[in-house]
């Protein structure tokens, strides 16, 4: 297998190395972000504006405008209460699971990334719908009356949608947090809207904590948790949050003011997922409206490279676990890119 791990450019549709173009699809900037050219000239006005970096405190009682606006952006757009923006992923979901670890007991789903774990591996395993069914067993039946269900929002590997209706089985006296972590769906399975279906759960007795990665569909590097006022006043009292630099300013600017951006790409993105769902029919597991195809077949990785394509294809998420392929399409495709791809799989 060849080496692309010393590149020195950006990871975008096209990969150059050792004197080979390569269409490249993997990777999890399924908008294309990361190159676009209107989001950069965002991304370098919020630089010009405010600098690389804001290495203060959000609790400094010196502070710049752009984290209240972007939060409140963001509140607005994806459909809640209020939002939080911090520097990563990792760190919006270690803040989020701790404050609400003292609200009840914490249920894992299978597969839970390792940003959500406490303090160890839950270790739960096994289908994720039954699952579901076993928890509002074991709720239903406790002496206890606080929860909280911690999950993804969906299974990008597999890749499959996630239901959460099976919730409303719960006994509507049981007080219950439920902790999405939706990095690869947020703004992607669905037009400025989490992935899963959370609108279900309004007017019951079971509250939604969805949080993010922004730097994969999203195009920054921050992490994000959406809630009602109530849990975010908590978490805004939380370490994570006051003792910690923010995130850049520059690219919170260009979430901010670049969603014509978002929405252009965001319709590319459909489209090319729907043009390639035709093409390759079975060939490859995918589910409706994300832009991720796998498959099993171990072969699959030397035949593509060896034509010209490179996708993903590593052990995940342990050295230890077979190589997993991952074809990931995105905004930045074209319909030829898509049509060449889809030939070579079919032959």
């Amino acid at each position: 297998m060849k080496d692309f791990t010393q590149l020195q450019q950006p990871t975008g549709r096209i990969i150059h190395t050792k004197g080979q173009d390569y269409l490249f699809f993997g990777g999890t900037a399924y908008l294309g972000l990361l190159v676009n050219p209107k989001y950069l000239d965002l991304y370098m006005e919020g630089i010009r504006t405010y600098g690389l970096n804001n290495g203060t405190s959000r609790n400094n009682n010196i502070q710049l405008d752009i984290f209240d606006i972007a939060e409140k952006t963001a509140a607005k757009r994806f459909g809640f209460e209020d939002a939080m923006m911090i520097s990563s992923g990792y760190l919006a979901a270690q803040l989020a699971v701790k404050s609400l670890s003292s609200f009840g007991e914490l249920l894992y789903a299978p597969n839970c990334h390792p940003a959500l774990w406490l303090d160890k591996n839950p270790d739960v395993n096994g289908n994720h719908e039954l699952w579901l069914k076993e928890i509002v067993l074991k709720i239903n039946s406790s002496d206890q009356d606080s929860f909280v269900i911690v999950s993804n929002a969906l299974d990008n590997l597999t890749p499959s949608h996630y239901d959460f209706k099976e919730l409303l089985a719960i006994d509507s006296h049981k007080k219950i947090v439920l902790l999405l972590d939706d990095s690869h769906g947020i703004g992607i399975v669905r037009e400025n809207q989490v992935s899963a279906d959370v609108s279900i759960f309004e007017q019951t007795h079971i509250e939604v904590v969805v949080l993010a990665s922004m730097a994969k569909g999203l195009g920054i590097d921050a992490g994000i948790i959406l809630s009602s006022n109530k849990y975010m006043r908590q978490m805004r009292k939380s370490p994570f949050f006051t003792g910690a630099s923010p995130a850049s300013p520059a690219g919170l600017h260009a979430f901010t003011y670049g969603e014509k951006v978002y929405l252009d790409q965001f319709e590319k993105l459909q489209h090319n997922i729907q043009l390639f769902s035709s093409l390759i029919g079975n060939r490859v597991k995918h589910i409706d409206h994300f832009p991720v195809f796998t498959s099993e077949d171990p072969k699959l990785y030397q035949q593509l490279e060896q034509n010209g394509f490179l996708i993903s294809s590593f052990p995940y998420p342990l050295e230890t676990d077979p190589p997993l392929n991952r074809i990931v399409l995105s905004s930045l495709h074209v319909s030829d890119d898509l049509k060449k791809l889809a030939e070579v799989i079919n032959d």
